[in-house]
C-alpha cells in the first residue's frame, strides 16, 4: 500500500490545490493531508483556522476516489527538524507530494522519495491571490471549489479578512 503526503497552508483551499489532490490520488492509495501553520489565524496572510481549513478539504475532496487523512500539523522554529515534526504528527507515507522548494529540500535530506506534481495555474489559482481578490471585492469563487464557498460563506471568511485588513 502506498500513502502520499501533501502540505499546504490551504487559506484558502482552492482549484489549484484540488488538482494536485486528485492526480495524487490516481498514483497513491491513501492520501495524509497536512494543514501547515494549523496554530496561525485571523491574520490577512493566514485568515482561517485549523479546522475551517479541515473543514474546507474534507467537504471538497468527499468524492475523492482515494481515502485521505486531514492532519492539521503546527509549525516548529527549527527547519531542521520539521520533517521529523510532521511524521511524528501523521500516519506514515512513503512519497511527499511538493512543489515547495523547502518541503522538498527537508524532506530529501530525511531520506524520503519527493515528486514535484505540476501546478494548475498557478498565477490565478493561488491563496495570495484568492485573499486579495475578496479584500478588493472582486470575484474569487470560480477559484475555489463549491464547498469552499459554503464554508467560507458559512464562517463570514471575507468579512473577517476585510476585518482584518482594516486599519484603526
Amino acid at each position: 500500500m502506498s500513502r502520499g503526503f501533501y502540505v499546504g497552508r490551504f487559506q484558502p483551499y482552492h482549484n489549484g490545490h484540488q488538482s494536485v489532490l486528485e492526480r495524487i490520488a490516481s498514483s497513491a492509495d491513501e492520501i495524509v493531508i497536512g494543514v501547515g501553520s494549523a496554530q496561525i489565524s485571523h491574520t490577512v496572510a493566514n485568515p482561517f483556522t485549523a479546522g475551517e481549513r479541515v473543514l474546507m478539504l474534507t467537504r471538497s475532496l468527499a468524492d475523492l476516489d482515494c481515502p485521505f487523512y486531514v492532519i492539521p500539523i503546527e509549525d516548529v522554529q527549527r527547519n531542521a527538524l520539521w520533517a521529523a515534526h510532521v511524521r511524528s504528527m501523521t500516519p506514515p507515507f512513503d512519497t511527499v507530494y511538493s512543489s515547495n522548494p523547502l518541503v522538498m529540500q527537508l524532506f530529501a535530506e530525511a531520506g524520503v522519495d519527493v515528486q514535484s506534481p505540476d501546478m494548475y495555474e498557478r498565477l490565478t489559482h493561488s491563496g495570495t491571490v484568492i485573499r486579495q481578490r475578496m479584500l478588493d471585492g472582486e470575484p474569487w469563487e470560480h477559484l475555489v471549489p463549491p464547498a469552499v464557498v459554503d464554508v467560507i460563506r458559512e464562517i463570514h471568511g471575507v468579512e473577517r479578512l476585510q476585518r482584518i485588513a482594516g486599519s484603526d
